[in-house]
């Protein structure tokens, strides 16, 4: 199965992808670059026919199977991308194609593979499982396995892709960052490129909850992961093949590992530049060149290409992607912080946070003497979230930095709050204000009236209101004074003391 170095250079100059697959664009990447001070060059394999480079091995394979291997079907184990790739490949080649896919597949990819022609067989939680039933078909229906990555010719099809990087940028290239699942990317990708720019490092990213090609080359052997993290589900690989194995081992430079708030980070920069809505997977490889650089703060001016592998995202993944993002960024800090639980203290903690965006504000009253705040703050580096917990110990409001917090930033964030049964005379109100810079600051400094504040939630979502509920003590001797205030206030509110939910999960 191995092939030489110069054999490969070969089988990519002659793969049969282009009738099927694009020559994508090389884009640089402006907004990023500038922020990263290096020239970053997007290769945009998400306008591929089926949002992915998977297309290019699938049709490379299936192109030289024998007429009698192709009247008798293909099938393949994929969680996606490589299923699309070969169910478009059997129709132009009019050959019968079953996709085993793990049962955790996003079901846009599944519709995807169907809407291309291919028979679906869900089967197992990782690629693993599904591959070990695939096999098992194939033989039983005497069908030809085509691999997502561990085949000579699925790594010249991908191969291609190292080549078009080259003929579309003949100038000097620091180093070629590549998503790295079972290997067959990079393993194409770097075999052509090291054979002709051998200066060129070739990087491949991992995610740190499926790092099977990272373990491996520190082991120098093939290293079988127990168990595999899914969100970037098309890189959700518990062991390497054989063949890309060999080949990452004599070509990769480098390998980085990136967690998920990096690749979310990696989205949103990348839908800033392209518009585009790249998967998680997709992602993996900018997410990389960002850490790269950040390892390495003295690289400047340096060419880095990193390879936009799929846009097969599930939109029901967009809601996580837009939490996290700012946090892979380092742009937004979770802080936990504890106030004097007296009137005014709110106001007083919102002036020393001064011009920085409050992205998130979670409070629920729970203690006579101190109150607990879960807040969200957008922040320029992990360094500024240091001075800014010390800013506000010097004031004697503690916090606690939560922004690496996974327990705190999945779940805590959401269940803030619950019932306050010493809370009397509470009434909640829902109320609406423009979103703009200072915008809280605002609205606090005009809520603080004689009324003591014991519910507070707010969460930047980018819209054009920013909408908060809030829940204040009102004795019914007040309820005339306190309607004249909430008609001065001039906000959008709609009073919620009624409302069913209230009553079941808030109310005391």
């Amino acid at each position: 199965m191995a092939v030489a170095p110069q054999d490969y250079l070969e089988k990519i100059l002659n793969a049969h992808v282009y009738d099927v697959a694009e020559e994508t664009p090389l884009e640089r990447a402006d907004n990023l670059s500038e922020r990263l001070g290096n020239s970053l060059l997007i290769k945009r394999e998400d306008m591929q026919p089926v949002f992915s480079f998977k297309i290019r091995g699938a049709y490379n394979k299936m192109a030289q199977l024998s007429p009698a291997a192709l009247k008798r079907g293909v099938i393949c184990a994929s969680a996606g991308n490589h299923a699309q790739g070969v169910s478009m490949s059997a129709v132009k080649l009019g050959t019968r194609a079953v996709i085993v896919m793990p049962i955790s597949t996003p079901q846009i990819k599944i519709a995807a593979v169907r809407a291309h022609g291919g028979e679906v067989v869900l089967h197992g939680d990782s690629y693993s499982d599904a591959y070990t039933h695939a096999m098992e078909l194939a033989q039983t229906e005497r069908l030809t396995f085509v691999h997502p990555f561990d085949d000579p010719d699925v790594i010249a099809g991908q191969g291609t892709i190292g080549m078009e990087i080259l003929r579309a940028h003949p100038r000097p290239i620091h180093a070629v960052f590549c998503a790295v699942g079972g290997g067959g990317l990079i393993s194409g990708v770097a075999a052509y490129i090291k054979r002709l720019r051998p200066e060129t490092k070739i990087i491949g990213v991992e995610t740190v909850d499926a790092d099977a090609m990272t373990r491996s080359l520190a082991a120098g052997k093939r290293v079988t992961l127990e168990q595999v993290g899914i969100f970037a589900d098309g890189t959700a690989v518990k062991q390497v093949g054989v063949e890309t194995f060999r080949v990452c081992r004599e070509y990769i430079d480098e390998m980085i590992l990136v967690d998920n708030d990096a690749i979310c980070a990696a989205i949103k920069d990348i839908f800033e530049d392209t518009r585009s809505i790249l998967e998680p997977s997709g992602a993996l490889a900018t997410a990389g060149a960002k850490e790269y650089l950040r390892r390495n703060p003295k690289l400047r001016d340096k060419t880095l290409v990193a390879v936009a592998s799929g846009a097969n995202m599930n939109f029901d993944r967009l809601r996580f992607v837009v939490e996290r993002a700012e946090i892979g960024e380092r742009r937004e800090a979770v802080l936990a912080v504890s106030i004097p639980e007296r009137p005014g203290t709110f106001r007083k903690f919102i002036n020393i946070l001064g011009k920085r965006n409050i992205t998130e504000f979670n409070y629920r009253y729970a203690d006579a003497d101190v109150a607990h705040i879960f807040v969200g703050v957008t922040v320029q580096s992990r360094g500024e979230i240091s001075r800014l917990t010390e800013m506000l110990a010097r004031h004697e409001l503690p916090a606690i930095d939560l922004t690496d917090d996974e327990m705190a930033k999945s779940h805590i964030r959401h269940m803030v709050g619950g019932r306050a049964p010493q809370v009397d005379n509470e009434r909640l109100f829902r109320f609406a204000f423009p979103e703009r810079p200072g915008a809280l600051l605002g609205f606090l400094s005009e809520l603080q009236g004689d009324w003591n504040i014991s519910l507070f939630h707010y969460r930047n979502h980018g819209a054009d209101f920013g909408r908060v509920l809030v829940g204040m003590q009102v004795p019914d001797t007040d309820k005339d004074k306190f309607d004249e205030f909430v008609q001065r206030l001039g906000y959008g509110l709609v009073e919620e003391t009624e409302n069913p939910a209230y009553r079941l999960f808030l109310g005391g």
